[in-house]
């Protein structure tokens, strides 16, 4: 047998998931402040629940690990944390009051290609809202995105469109109603194929050179142009594209994040389920091939759902926390300190040593002790080793004072504390 990890799945060191939790801790708290609540999902889900919304060709069927349990049900791991989210608001409507902020943090999986960024067995981090149409929360979790990257201190750019403009547009261009989807999925590509790529893979699903000529022409105009060149059409769908998107804009000119928000009409989302705007972020320095953060709206998804007449409009965002790691992973403000805050070495005290990590543990401080007979020397190396900032040697004649030294490892200088008056250590530490 040989022993390895599946391809697109790891083990974490502990220097590694002090990194991932200090990200995931990042969003929590940034989750928070927005009024986003916690929620779980289960991983395991039934296949046409995950399947439903796609049509056989589309990538991420392809992408879905599948089983049968012993009742030879058709499951699968999730492969976002969206769907879920849909089937809980499903199951759970009549518990929960509406609009509902959730964010969930967890593992999601997909059977699909392994790159920088992207792995098979990864955690999402998202936030969604059911309950509010408009582009004014569209505009919080822009700035929910904004806030939470500028606290990673990583530089981003954030791109949006809307799916109702490029359907409209779509059609402008003379495009069968039937074929849009699959142009949709190339128009998603166009940034990162050549002119002759794009328009090959056009010709390939039937279009004509007239109908290439005008998608060309169309999805290369700001929004402004658009604007102008639409003004009085009578396309319903580039009405209602341009009014959200324009809603947006103004939105976002008023919270003042205008110069991290790009407009590009080729942004589509691969997923269908998508109605309205769409987002994505990209690390503006280019470190990571592939966007950072990614979501948009989708009304659909959750009132078909449940159907039961009522509509419950949705939007969210999700942060991918494998490519913010690999941005991060390098930064040397990690390696400053140990998570230990003291660490206690025994001089045939093991007893006292224990009762006193404990005394410690009950003022919050988070102790290790030495569990091994190591030579003096060898134990100050490793708590220097581990950065950690304070040691406290424990020998006999300390237990018959009644006194302990702590030692500050970083500016060589100590405290001496009464053993039955540890809350005075928090005058020092």
């Amino acid at each position: 047998m040989k022993i390895q990890n599946v391809k697109g799945g790891y083990d974490f060191l502990p220097k590694e998931q002090k990194i991932r939790n200090y990200i995931n801790s990042i969003l929590k708290e940034i989750f928070e402040q927005y009024g986003f609540k916690s929620i779980e999902t289960p991983i395991l889900c039934y296949y046409d629940i995950l399947s439903d919304k796609y049509d056989e060709e589309n990538d991420i069927l392809n992408e879905i690990y599948k089983l049968n349990d012993q009742g030879e049900r058709k499951l699968g791991l999730r492969y976002d944390l969206t769907v879920p989210f849909a089937k809980f608001i499903a199951l759970n409507k009549n518990q929960i009051k509406f609009p509902f902020k959730r964010y969930e943090i967890d593992k999601v999986f997909r059977d699909g290609p392994v790159r920088v960024g992207r792995d098979r067995e990864f955690t999402q981090c998202d936030v969604d809202v059911v309950g509010l149409s408009g582009q004014l929360i569209e505009a919080e979790l822009l700035s929910l995105f904004v806030k939470a990257f500028n606290k990673l201190n990583i530089d981003v750019i954030i791109k949006y469109n809307s799916r109702n403009l490029m359907t409209g547009l779509l059609l402008e261009s003379g495009i069968d109603s039937t074929l849009i989807q699959n142009v949709t999925t190339i128009i998603d590509k166009k940034d990162k194929l050549t002119k002759p790529e794009f328009e090959d893979k056009l010709i390939e699903i039937g279009l004509t050179k007239s109908q290439i000529d005008n998608i060309v022409n169309y999805f290369d105009l700001s929004l402004e142009e658009l604007n102008i060149m639409f003004a009085n059409t009578s396309n319903e769908k580039i009405k209602i594209g341009l009014k959200e998107l324009n809603n947006l804009e103004k939105d976002l000119k008023g919270i003042n994040i205008c110069s991290v928000c790009d407009f590009s009409s080729s942004l589509a989302r691969g997923q269908n389920y998508y109605t309205g705007n769409v987002f994505e972020v990209y690390d503006r320095n280019g470190d990571i091939n592939g966007s950072i953060g990614a979501g948009g709206r989708y009304d659909k998804m959750i009132t078909e759902f449940i159907n039961d007449g009522n509509e419950y409009p949705t939007v969210g965002i999700s942060f991918g926390l494998s490519a913010i790691y690999e941005l991060l992973k390098d930064n040397t403000i990690f390696d400053d300190k140990s998570n230990t805050d003291i660490y206690i070495i025994p001089m045939d005290t093991e007893i006292e040593s224990l009762m006193l990590a404990n005394n410690l543990r009950d003022l919050d401080y988070n102790v290790e002790i030495e569990m091994k007979t190591k030579k003096l020397k060898k134990s100050l190396d490793y708590a220097n080793k581990e950065k950690i900032p304070y040691v406290i040697i424990l020998g006999e004649n300390e237990i018959k004072n009644n006194t302990i030294i702590v030692k500050d490892m970083f500016n060589n200088n100590s405290i001496e504390l009464k053993l039955n008056n540890l809350e005075k250590i928090k005058e020092y530490i």
